[in-house]
């Protein structure tokens, strides 16, 4: 499931700019981008520098492109796609299916059993934040390559969310069809997301699943029945508006 480190990006790239402060400028952001090693803060930076709409700092960045951290590679791929250069969303995609060998980098990584560090669970906490970065991005073409992982059990848990923030209704099938799945907490995220997507088509499925009483086994515990039933408001309080 998601960890609240990643939830702490969701809920950072959501504050504001301080009002009756001036505006850093891009440069500015850039510096600080650059001296910020904690990835998630550093997430918030680039998300601001998006914001300035300031392509010009991009060759100062190229380098980030190719380092070897992929969270802090790919904070800097989001400010690449979020001012229009195609590098960015490359980048972010490529970190899905680099299995490559790594030294430690961010995220949550955990030890082996006799406490050293691992590959395996670096290169998984790499792909869950790159497919959180596709989700920030809200970009469609991430959809055809996000919806093949569904079924992906190192990123399952976040692609739901993602599907859901890019907001495009080709992921609605896909996402109806993840509500059969055997996961308690699959079913929820998928719910969670055809909630976001306002997605009527899913609805039948929804009601289907109102009885269901597994639990999902994290955050609040929720049973499979309750979020249906929460989703099922949401959609049908967007019907004709």
């Amino acid at each position: 499931m998601r960890s609240l480190c990643y939830v702490a990006v969701a809920f950072a790239l959501a504050i504001p700019g301080v009002e009756g402060q001036p505006r850093p400028s891009a440069a500015e952001l850039v510096k600080e981008f650059e001296t910020t090693t904690v990835f998630w803060q550093q997430a918030e930076i680039a998300m601001r520098i998006i914001a300035t709409h300031d392509a010009s700092v991009l060759p100062r960045l190229e380098s980030w492109l190719t380092i070897d951290d992929r969270h802090l590679r790919g904070n800097a791929a989001l400010i690449f796609a979020g001012l229009g250069d195609s590098r960015g969303f490359d980048a972010i995609t490529a970190i899905l299916t680099d299995r490559s060998q790594r030294g430690p980098g961010q995220g949550i990584v955990s030890a082996t059993s006799i406490g050293g560090f691992s590959v395996r669970q670096q290169i998984r906490a790499d792909r869950y934040y790159a497919a959180h970065l596709l989700g920030d991005l809200k970009d469609p073409r991430a959809v055809p390559i996000l919806v093949p992982l569904l079924t992906d059990p190192e990123v399952s848990s976040v692609v739901p969310w993602s599907l859901g923030q890019i907001g495009d209704r080709s992921a609605i099938p896909p996402l109806v069809q993840q509500l059969s799945d055997s996961d308690p907490d699959l079913r929820v995220l998928a719910i969670y997301a055809l909630a976001d997507l306002k997605a009527t088509e899913a609805l039948p499925k929804l009601r289907e699943l109102v009885g269901d009483t597994q639990r999902r086994t994290f955050d609040k515990l929720e049973t499979v029945g309750e979020a249906a039933r929460a989703a099922i408001a949401k959609v049908e309080s967007g019907v004709g508006r």
